[in-house]
């Protein structure tokens, strides 16, 4: 069975086009909604498409981008129709067909280039990591307490203060109390 997919970002907008498109695609029943594609937990048309899903059956989209905002995304939703035995075709780029060999090739290509791609942001961003390191930078997001106020905290509860009561008193969380009363520890170098 052939299952049409159309999705728009926003209620301005409109989906009938696609509805058409992918009605005369031959694909019966269509899921529509007006949602972001950022993420799929947004898309409760899409999860009914998955749950309705047989193997064997195809989702057709008009576009790529009306299923997927990523690579990384448009993989794992692929992945999953994979996983449920099913095809997936997009009208608008003929090479995106997991319903044929040609299709599947391409697609696995594209996944090899999007890996490969992901490998050199990770070895770029552990190489920048490193540099900072060595040039003495402290990496991730600055602390919440300054040495001053972690000294009243020491001296707070050393006087009997609990973690709740000093935590409520500077306007931060227990763990960063908790981390405040830790005895200082240096990185390895």
């Amino acid at each position: 069975m052939k299952y049409g997919y159309a999705r728009v970002s926003s209620k301005a907008q409109d989906y009938a086009a696609q509805v058409e498109a992918l009605k005369a695609a031959g694909c019966e029943p269509i899921f529509s909604e007006k949602a972001s594609g950022k993420s799929t937990n947004g898309r409760p048309e899409f999860a009914k498409l998955l749950k309705a899903l047989l193997p064997g059956d195809t989702v057709v989209v008009t576009k790529l981008d009306r299923l997927a905002r990523s690579s990384r995304d448009l993989h794992n939703i692929l992945h999953e129709m994979k996983e449920l035995s099913c095809g997936f075709v997009s009208l608008g780029e003929a090479w995106c067909d997991t319903t044929t060999d040609v299709g599947r090739l391409m697609l696995t290509i594209m996944g090899g280039i999007a890996e490969f791609e992901r490998g050199l942001i990770r070895q770029r961003t552990d190489e920048g990591i490193a540099r900072a390191r060595r040039q003495g930078k402290k990496i991730g997001r600055p602390g919440r307490l300054d040495d001053g106020q972690k000294r009243k905290i020491a001296e707070f509860y050393a006087a009997g203060k609990t973690i709740p009561q000093l935590a409520e008193e500077y306007g931060c969380g227990i763990g960063t109390i908790w981390r405040a009363l830790q005895p200082e520890t240096k990185e390895a170098a």
